[in-house]
């Protein structure tokens, strides 16, 4: 989640969804030299936004060399310098991780880019790391997410949170995302287990991420499903690892806490009293099963 706010910052101010990512990386790499010897600062977020607005100035001057536009972008920067405490605005950071996660996810990318780019730039995830999560090679990982960024250049994408009367339709490919990441977790299509309990509990905290952000009850429906379905992970599998059907399930070891959550989610979806959606119905079926003894 940090890791998203430091970009999904970086990406307000210069206005390059791939500038920002990259002068994030830079600003955690001095970090990680910097606070070893200098101890961490009082606002690191503010301190990291502040690094990677000036290596952000530093790029557009590179690049001024080949376009005068770049240098105007550059001097716009420069002009207004924020201290970190300003930089570091919670509620201009919660809508910049939004405006993220709907950027990650935009219909123009493909299924496969929209995954692997979610999994970076709000996951956190390495290539590495998402290479193993998808049983995919890492050059494929960083092809997709490469093309990602330079299909949302080459179409000059806005980062910016949709407006109310494009947000329903633009949260779908947002949820459809989460749900392809969730059910590669909780069914995995390769590797030697059949559960990749990390890669599902990602998908979940993404969702939990996104209802704190936008509280829309089909976003509510799917957080819902996803930690109802969590739920059985503990005895989704027997002793030799292989798979063990519902109804044979040792209830018992059903994750309680994960219940709640789900009901909890499910109940706020239906309070909306909008009808329940395609995941807030798959939930309600997953509660009636969690009811069940």
């Amino acid at each position: 989640m940090e890791s998203a706010r430091i970009v999904g910052g970086l990406a307000r101010y210069t206005g390059d969804f791939a500038l920002a990512e990259d002068v994030a990386q830079e600003a955690l790499a001095e970090a990680l030299v910097g606070w070893s010897t200098s101890g961490v600062p009082d606002n690191p977020t503010g301190w990291l936004l502040s690094v990677g607005r000036r290596r952000a100035i530093d790029a557009f001057r590179r690049r001024s060399t080949r376009d005068d536009r770049y240098a105007r972008l550059a001097r716009d920067l420069d002009d207004h310098v924020p201290g970190a405490d300003e930089l570091f605005d919670p509620d201009a950071i919660d809508d910049d991780v939004l405006a993220l996660v709907f950027t990650a996810c935009h219909p123009l990318l493909s299924k496969d880019a929209r995954v692997a780019l979610t999994l970076r730039v709000v996951g956190g995830l390495t290539s590495d790391e998402i290479a193993s999560a998808l049983f995919v090679p890492v050059p494929t990982v960083q092809a997709r997410i490469t093309r990602a960024k330079k299909t949302l250049a080459a179409a000059q994408v806005p980062f910016a949170v949709p407006e109310p009367d494009e947000r329903a339709a633009r949260l779908g490919s947002v949820l459809n995302v989460l749900y392809l990441v969730f059910t590669e977790g909780s069914s995995a299509s390769g590797g030697e287990t059949w559960i990749r309990t990390d890669l599902a509990q990602e998908a979940v905290r993404l969702a939990r991420v996104l209802v704190q952000l936008t509280p829309e009850p089909e976003a509510l429906g799917m957080l819902a499903l996803l930690e109802l379905t969590s739920a059985r992970f503990p005895a989704r599998l027997d002793a030799s690892g292989r798979p063990v059907l519902l109804e044979d399930q040792d209830r018992s070891r059903w994750d309680r806490t994960a219940i709640q959550r789900g009901r909890a989610a499910l109940a706020s979806a239906a309070a909306a009293g909008r009808g329940l959606g395609p995941y807030g119905l798959q939930a309600a079926i997953a509660a009636c099963h969690a009811e069940a003894s």
